[in-house]
């Protein structure tokens, strides 16, 4: 079990184009989900706005936000 900082590193190495999008929109929640910091929110709001500006991704990716900012606290 020498490994269980692993899974969250793992989870940071996938870029923004995978995070949000996958075919499935579960998989897209749990690419939201496992965003454990503010760079690669902030990464995957650019993709977003960059790329294909959803209203619901972009609130979700706020509702992260928000949760990593009272994860902080």
């Amino acid at each position: 079990m020498s490994n269980t900082g692993k899974h969250d590193s793992d989870s940071s190495d996938l870029t923004p184009e995978q995070r949000l999008d996958p075919p499935n929109t579960r998989l897209i929640n749990a690419g939201i989900a496992t965003i454990n910091d503010m760079e690669t929110l902030r990464a995957c709001v650019a993709y977003e706005n960059a790329h294909q500006q959803r209203v619901q991704i972009l609130r979700r990716l706020e509702d992260r936000a928000s949760e990593l900012r009272a994860d902080d606290t």
